[in-house]
């Protein structure tokens, strides 16, 4: 037996084996479910009845809190998500202070939220520091099955501290990767409300904007070579529902990576049959990047270029959560209300 069921099977129980007390302590103890569990048989109903088992991306995990009280996130990505949804997020992974950071490492998009709610930095990088978790006490860990904070390797580990569930983020929506979480958190009200909100401000921005009659190339500079997002994208998804047409790559021409239908990647000598008179709608660029990347050879000769077809979609737009897409819609707005 491991010490994923150990932990599940044992938790709070009245009779505890020494070499397990610490374990169950710093596991989360004192919630509602491992209190009915002491109660020996009567309290089997209770313990059923506070905690769930959640199907997630790295498995099944038993005694999930139905209503978690101290969430630790062991991704920046995932993070955003739950803040959105009001989850009690007490500490979170950061990464490196950047350009789309604050100083702490969270995601710009949503550190206001974060400091709101007190929550604090787990540790800083994308392996996660098993003790800083565990000293945090958490009752719930909630992680990353894709992305660079990618925690499937450790999740024996996290698991030993407290119940784990991870997520892809990479291949879902925002709205869907939200009701998920809804759903399995027991804050289903919250996601109807979020993905509801987000829809009546594309309605009414839609209903307020003039759309270009050419489609929109959403494009990203690697100096090496340019990334398209396609229609299939969270960026192109939002962009389509503002009545955008959002510009399909050429077939064929482009590099993807395992087979992802939102993006391709083209030479930089294939700009100009890339992207063709579309208008330019730059994703997680500096306003001075954009400057650089248009003023190249390659670039400047297209017509969205020569025409001032050019849009900046903001810094937070690589990876989208109610926050980002919140800022992009007002970019939107702004560039053409």
């Amino acid at each position: 037996m491991n010490g994923r069921q150990l932990r599940t099977r044992f938790k709070g129980a009245a009779v505890v084996v020494a070499g397990l007390l610490a374990l169950t302590a710093c596991g989360g103890g004192g919630s509602d479910a491992a209190d009915a569990s002491a109660k020996g048989d009567q309290g089997g109903d209770k313990a059923a009845a506070t905690t769930r088992s959640v199907k997630h991306d790295a498995g099944t995990t038993e005694k999930v809190p139905a209503q978690p009280k101290r969430i630790v996130s062991v991704s920046v990505t995932m993070t955003g998500h739950l803040l959105a949804l009001d989850a009690p997020v007490i500490a979170s992974q950061a990464t490196p202070p950047s350009v789309i950071t604050d100083t702490q490492g969270f995601f710009t998009q949503w550190s206001d939220a974060a400091a709101k709610n007190s929550v604090k930095v787990a540790y800083q990088g994308f392996e996660p520091d098993v003790e800083n978790v565990l000293a945090l006490k958490p009752d719930l860990i909630i992680g990353a099955s894709s992305g660079a904070e990618n925690a499937e390797k450790f999740y024996d580990k996290l698991s030993v501290v407290a119940p784990t569930l991870l997520y892809r983020h990479d291949d879902v929506s925002w709205q869907d990767l939200t009701a998920r979480l809804g759903k399995d958190l027991g804050l289903e009200k919250r996601a109807t409300e979020v993905v509801a909100a987000h829809e009546k401000r594309v309605g009414e921005v839609k209903a307020a904007i003039t759309v270009p009659i050419q489609s929109a190339a959403l494009v990203r500079d690697n100096q090496s070579a340019m990334t398209v997002f396609t229609p299939e994208s969270a960026q192109g998804r939002l962009l389509t529902s503002l009545g955008f047409t959002v510009l399909e790559p050429p077939a064929g021409k482009g590099q993807t990576q395992g087979g992802r239908s939102d993006f391709a990647e083209f030479s930089q000598e294939k700009v100009a049959d890339t992207a063709k008179d579309s208008s330019l709608l730059f994703v997680s660029h500096t306003p001075e990047e954009i400057t650089a990347a248009t003023a190249r050879p390659v670039w400047k000769d297209l017509a969205a270029v020569k025409d001032k077809r050019v849009y900046d979609l903001g810094l937070d737009t690589f990876r989208l959560d109610y926050y980002s897409a919140g800022n992009l819609i007002d970019k939107i707005e702004k560039a053409f209300g």
